[in-house]
Formats: C-alpha cells, sequence, structure tokens
C-alpha cells in the first residue's frame, strides 16, 4: 500500500503514518519499495494471521506443488522469525512414510537447513552476534555441539549454496535446503525438502534433489520478478 493509502484505512494523518511505518522499516516488519509499504516475514512474529499478508506464498506454492509431484518428497518454505524459523508453506507427496511440518511451526535456526541457509545469507557481523548468543541443545546424537562447529558449518552453506542436515533435530530425518531470492537478489526464504534417511543417502541427496531444489528456487525467483 502507498502512504496514503495506510493513512486513510487508519485513519491517521500522513506525517504519524509515516513515522510509524518508517519505525516498522526500520525493524524489519516492513519494507519500502519506491511509493509502496509492504509486509516482511518478520510480522509472523506478531501473529500467525500475518500469513495472509506474505506475498511470497502465493508465488511458491504452485512451485512447490510441482517439485512434490516430480520428487515425490515433502516440500517446504521457510523464513526467520527473531532466532528460529517459522515454517511457512508446505507441499506433501500421496506416501505412506513422509515428513509433516505444520504450518506455523517454529524450530531452532542452528539445527535445521531452512534456518543455516538463512543464517548464511546474513552479513558476518549478525552472524557472529547470533552465534555468540545463541544456546546450543542436543536434540539427537549428531546435532552441532559447539559453536565454532555450527559457524563452520553456516559458512559451507554459504560457499556451497545449500545446506543439507543430516538427523541433527530428529532421527531418521534428513533435510536441504536453498535459499529464496527477491527481486533484489536478496535472501528472503528458504525452499526445502525433508526426507526420511531411509529413503534417501546423504550423496543421493545431494545429486538428486539439490539441483531439483535449486531450479525451483530460481523459478520462484523469475516469478517474483514478474
Amino acid at each position: 500500500m502507498t502512504l496514503s493509502e495506510v493513512a486513510k484505512a487508519v485513519n491517521m494523518s500522513r506525517a504519524t503514518t509515516r513515522r510509524l511505518l518508517l519505525t516498522l522499516v526500520q525493524e524489519g516488519y516492513a519494507e519500502k519499495n519506491d511509493r509502496i509499504f509492504s509486509l516482511r516475514p518478520k510480522v509472523l512474529q506478531l501473529g500467525y494471521s500475518a500469513l495472509s499478508s506474505v506475498g511470497i506464498l502465493d508465488v511458491a506454492q504452485p512451485v512447490m506443488n510441482e517439485l512434490t509431484q516430480r520428487t515425490q518428497e515433502s516440500i517446504f518454505t521457510a523464513v526467520m522469525t527473531g532466532d528460529e524459523v517459522t515454517y511457512l508453506a508446505r507441499s506433501t507427496p500421496d506416501r505412506v512414510i513422509s515428513v509433516s511440518i505444520n504450518i506455523g511451526i517454529r524450530l531452532p535456526a542452528y539445527a535445521v537447513s531452512t534456518g543455516r541457509v538463512l543464517l548464511a545469507a546474513e552479513p558476518d557481523e549478525v552472524l557472529d552476534r547470533y552465534i555468540d548468543r545463541v544456546d546450543l541443545t542436543q536434540h539427537t546424537a549428531k546435532t552441532v555441539n559447539s559453536k565454532e562447529k555450527l559457524r563452520d558449518v553456516i559458512l559451507e552453506a554459504r560457499r556451497r549454496g545449500y545446506s543439507l542436515v543430516d538427523e541433527e533435530l530428529e532421527a531418521g530425518v534428513r533435510s536441504l535446503s536453498v535459499p529464496i531470492r527477491d527481486g533484489q537478489q536478496r535472501v528472503i526464504a528458504a525452499l526445502n525438502a525433508c526426507c526420511p534417511s531411509t529413503r534417501f543417502t546423504v550423496k543421493a541427496m545431494e545429486q538428486q534433489l539439490v539441483p531439483e531444489l535449486l531450479k525451483a528456487a530460481s523459478l520462484i525467483n523469475q516469478r517474483l520478478l514478474g
């Protein structure tokens, strides 16, 4: 919406509305593109109903559905909310055994591939502050349990352009994520595939699913460009 449209909707003066909107932009809840203000995924911290305002879902969902049809695996989209990731959308196959993550669930960023891809996109100083304050909980025997190792795997995800997490949050589940970029090539979300470890080895996921996820993320980016 434009400044004038927002001011009219909330019945406030343009000056007051502009001041409030710029505060939301500064705090990461909104963004300004030319004359248009729009919500950013961080609004999820304020309530699940804000999901309907995040335009990326309209673009990502059909691509996710197509990806599920091709791979027959569970596909998700997630964003950073604070020090966690929130899952916005999902597409699940017609399998007896598949990974199901509820929409709106929040998971620790350090233990999942979505979180590591999104942290990898942050500037070094933001990543440093996150690693300094995060408390690492041992979810499984494979969970990263040192901050030095966590930094290494996040930087590896930055170099590779994807993150693969092997049974670190839950035994028996492997997770692969790639970044989704907006029209300005900023990373705004993560595209994720979750698979039972009995169905895919780590190597097989890298060989078969990484190209599929990268292609789907690129398609979402193209459609966001219009």
